[in-house]
């Protein structure tokens, strides 16, 4: 696929690389230090927008982005893990992710990524959710997990691609790919739209 501008990717996540990889997009990236935080009254699904919007910003006033062309679309994205409606984020520790990973055993929570484009003057904004079921885990089961795969990056505390998803995941509503980070599919619809 081609693109008449370069995009630039807005991100450190290399699962949101691999996901532009896949859908064979041509993109640069620049990866923005941020403040995550947001505003304590803010709905849970306006969070991760609030969070990307300031991703994208903070590429568009950057020196690196004057290279590309004031059109050159800025992709940010930022996903969140919700569990009856509080926001959980990433792990602090080894005992935080099992900690984690237990009150999310056998329960259903939402996977939540905000995502917004800038391209010029133009904004493309959304909240993607994806519902997550996971099976009832053993102790055993997520303390092999955390020390192997060590998921103190992710919110969560777990990555749907490793082995914790494909053993331990019921069922998803919603769309797999936003789950690991970026609704890809919904992505590239609204950077047609610009």
């Amino acid at each position: 696929m081609t693109n008449a501008y370069n995009i630039v990717l807005a991100s450190q996540s290399p699962r949101r690389k691999q996901l532009m990889e896949w859908a064979e997009v041509n993109f640069d990236v620049i990866a923005p230090v941020t403040d995550e935080a947001f505003p304590e009254t803010m709905p849970v699904e306006e969070v991760p927008v609030h969070i990307a919007r300031n991703k994208a910003l903070a590429v568009k006033d950057g020196y690196d982005y004057n290279r590309y062309d004031i059109q050159s679309p800025i992709v940010a994205a930022d996903t969140i893990v919700v569990l009856n409606n509080q926001i959980i984020g990433k792990p602090e520790s080894r005992n935080d992710a099992i900690r984690i990973l237990s009150s999310l055993s056998g329960k259903r929570h939402q996977v939540i990524t905000g995502v917004v484009i800038l391209a010029g003057e133009k904004e493309v904004s959304f909240a993607d959710i994806t519902s997550v079921w996971f099976h009832e885990l053993t102790e055993e089961q997520i303390i092999f997990y955390v020390d192997k795969y060590e998921p103190y990056d992710k919110a969560g505390a777990y990555a749907i691609q490793e082995w914790i998803g494909v053993t331990g995941i019921k069922s998803i509503e919603g769309d797999f790919y936003n789950v690991m980070g970026l609704p890809v599919s919904r992505v590239l619809q609204a950077l047609q739209t610009l």
